[in-house]
């Protein structure tokens, strides 16, 4: 069984195991690398994140003072 690690732009990554699979993400965007090439990971760390969602903030709570 093959492991092909795929990168899109706006999904992240993944991993796909089949080459159908392979041929069918290409059609829609991915593209193969390899995890261990540490060239290739700085130049997509130019992308910037791929995560635009804003954090959520959370709301403090007040503690009542006893009497």
């Amino acid at each position: 069984m093959a492991v092909i690690y795929l990168r899109h732009p706006t999904h992240g990554a993944k991993v796909a195991i089949s080459d159908m699979e392979v041929e069918h993400d290409r059609q829609n965007g991915w593209e193969e690398y390899d995890p261990n090439d540490l060239v290739a990971e700085s130049a997509s760390d130019e992308l910037g994140p791929i995560n635009e969602l804003q954090t959520r903030r959370r709301s403090r709570r007040t503690q009542e003072t006893a009497p």
